[in-house]
C-alpha cells in the first residue's frame, strides 16, 4: 500500500514514526504549523519554529527516505493575542520561498473569538496576496459548527480565494457537507479519542463519495496515532472497498489537491 500523510506535527514525534510510516507504505509527510503545548511568548519563538519546519525536520524526515512539507501561520490557540499575531504574519513572507513549503496553515478558530476571527482574516489576506494553498483548522466538538460557519463565510468572502485551493480539516458528520456543498476540500482526522474514529472516518465516506476528501492523523505531543491513515486503509478494505478506491482516497486526493502547489512533486506512481 502506499499513502500520503497530510496532516501530522512531526516535531513532536520520535524517529521510530518516521520508520514506522515508511515501512507501512508512507511516502511524503506534511506539517502544518500549531501549537507548542504551551503558549510562545515572543514572535522570535515563531521564527524559530519556522526554521525549524523548513530546515531541520525535512533533513530528519530524509534520513528515513521521506518527503517532508510544511505550511506556516500562527494557530488558533495562540491568535487571541492580534499585536503578537500581526509580528509573527509579517515573518511569514520570508519562509514561503523554501523548498518546503505548501501554503498557510493550520489556520482557523479555537473558541470563535473576535479576535481569533480578525487573525483569521489576516492569513487568508496573506495567502491570497502571495497565492498560497490553505489548510484549515475548524474548533473541537462544541464550538465546531459555528466555527466552521464563521470560517466558510470568512473564505467566501474573500474575492481571490479559489475554493479548489483551501482545505477545511476536523470535518465531522455534522460539517461536512457544508464544507463540500461550497466547494473546499475536506479533511478527516483520526484520533483515538477525538475527532473521527476510524469507523466514523469511513462511514462519512460512504455517504459522501470519494471526491475531495482525504484522511490524516494529525499526530502530534497529544494522544495521536502516527499511523492512523494506514489502519483506517485497512479497515476500509474490510469494509469493502476496492483497492483503487482506497489507493485515491489515501494517495491520490492528497497528491491532487498539494499537487496545486509547485513545490510538491508527487511521489513514484510504482506501487
Amino acid at each position: 500500500m502506499r499513502y500520503i500523510e497530510p496532516h501530522a506535527h512531526m516535531v513532536s514525534r520520535v524517529t521510530d514514526d518516521y520508520v514506522s510510516m515508511v515501512t507501512a507504505g508512507c511516502q511524503a509527510v506534511c506539517e502544518p504549523a500549531f501549537w507548542a503545548g504551551f503558549d510562545r511568548g515572543s514572535a522570535d519563538g515563531f521564527h524559530d519554529y519556522f526554521r525549524q519546519l523548513t530546515e531541520h525536520e525535512p533533513r530528519r524526515a530524509a534520513r528515513f527516505g521521506l518527503a517532508h512539507y510544511s505550511w506556516l501561520c500562527i494557530n488558533p490557540k495562540e491568535s487571541e493575542d492580534v499585536k503578537l499575531a500581526e509580528e509573527v504574519l509579517a515573518l511569514i513572507p520570508e519562509f514561503l520561498s523554501r523548498p518546503n513549503v505548501l501554503g498557510i496553515g493550520e489556520i482557523g478558530l479555537n473558541k470563535n473569538s473576535r479576535n481569533e476571527l480578525r487573525v483569521l482574516e489576516m492569513h487568508i489576506d496573506l495567502a491570497a496576496r502571495h497565492d498560497q494553498l490553505i489548510l484549515v483548522h475548524t474548533p473541537h466538538l462544541e464550538d465546531k459548527l459555528k466555527g466552521t460557519r464563521l470560517t466558510l463565510d470568512a473564505l467566501k468572502n474573500h474575492p481571490r480565494i479559489k475554493p479548489e485551493r483551501v482545505i477545511i480539516d476536523h470535518v465531522e458528520e455534522h460539517t461536512v457537507e457544508m464544507v463540500l456543498e461550497a466547494g473546499f476540500w475536506a479533511g478527516m482526522t483520526l484520533y483515538p479519542e477525538t475527532k473521527c474514529s476510524f469507523s466514523r472516518a469511513i462511514d462519512i465516506l460512504e455517504c459522501h463519495g470519494h471526491e475531495r476528501l482525504w484522511l490524516n492523523s494529525a499526530c502530534d505531543w497529544g494522544v495521536s496515532q502516527p499511523l492512523a491513515v494506514a489502519y483506517a486503509a485497512q479497515e476500509m478494505r474490510a469494509r469493502g472497498f476496492t483497492p483503487a478506491e482506497i489507493d485515491q482516497v489515501v494517495f491520490g486526493n492528497p497528491v491532487a489537491f498539494l499537487g496545486q502547489c509547485g513545490k510538491f512533486t508527487p511521489p513514484a506512481s510504482d506501487r
